[in-house]
């Protein structure tokens, strides 16, 4: 055998392993299993994942129990939903990213809520989640305020947990902070979504005019010339009390109609019915 023909062999023998070498690597890469790196990007904002103990916070905040549908809006890698589930409630994630949402689905297989967790790739902005009875995300101030009209839209009750971020000037119904077991992104804020009750009501021959912004309320109670301004008023979803001339009216709405108890300088019962916008 002369030289050259041996170093065209010991060539070839050389660059069939290195390509072997190469297509090994790759096949070992591609059957990896997705693993997310905080701060990687996705459409509308990083992955950051809220720790365990703010989880546990948020939906404790939410009083969330098995009667309760918790939808996660920007799920990640299925941790909230996962807690929600785990408390025997149903729960849906929405992400984005499609390799977040399959290990989403192995995280739930793994932790054995396959039947309570469930997880979609959809478009936070083209979803419905107007069936949820509570909310879950962590995301940015300006996404809550992309979604804040469509979250007001939903049926009164309906609670709202977000880790850190506000929805600015709808002040929260309840803010709470954890110390142990988190140590950034710490604070837990609760929004109660308000009936809408805007308008003129007439109680008996009475007229009550609201003006509304959130849950805090305005307003007069007027009985023929006798007007008077009504105090300490507020919503809690579809729950309604507020104060007028001694009398603490404490009542339920239900679209154009509104009924309870009065306490005070008048005790009994009233309704209300809205007469006009």
């Amino acid at each position: 055998m002369s030289v050259s023909r041996f170093v065209r062999g010991a060539l070839l023998t050389l660059c069939v392993s290195l390509a072997a070498g190469t297509a090994f690597a790759q096949a070992q890469q591609a059957t990896k299993p997705f693993e997310p790196q905080v701060g990687q990007q996705g459409k509308d904002v990083v992955w950051v994942p809220t720790s365990d103990a703010m989880v546990s916070q948020m939906l404790g905040m939410a009083k969330v129990t098995p009667q309760d549908y918790v939808i996660d809006l920007g799920s990640g890698d299925g941790r909230t939903v996962i807690a929600a589930a785990k408390r025997g409630t149903r729960a849906l994630g929405i992400e984005y990213n499609p390799d977040m949402v399959e290990l989403s689905k192995r995280n739930a297989a793994a932790a054995g809520v396959t039947s309570q967790a469930t997880f979609v790739k959809a478009d936070l902005f083209e979803t419905d989640f107007s069936k949820a009875t509570v909310i879950t995300m962590f995301l940015l101030p300006q996404i809550n305020m992309k979604l804040r009209p469509k979250i007001l839209d939903l049926k009164p009750g309906t609670r709202i947990v977000s880790n850190t971020f506000t929805m600015e000037d709808w002040t929260p119904d309840e803010t709470a902070n954890v110390s142990d077991g988190c140590s950034t992104w710490c604070t837990a804020l609760l929004w109660i979504v308000p009936a809408k009750v805007t308008g003129v009501w007439r109680i008996g021959p009475s007229q009550l005019t609201l003006t509304q912004q959130f849950q805090m309320l305005q307003g007069t109670l007027k009985t023929g010339d006798n007007s008077v301004d009504i105090t300490e008023a507020k919503l809690k979803g579809d729950e309604i009390v507020f104060t007028a001339g001694g009398t603490l009216y404490t009542g339920r709405v239900t679209g154009n109609a509104m009924q309870g108890t009065t306490s005070g300088a008048t005790t009994g019962k009233w309704s209300a019915t809205r007469t006009g916008g």
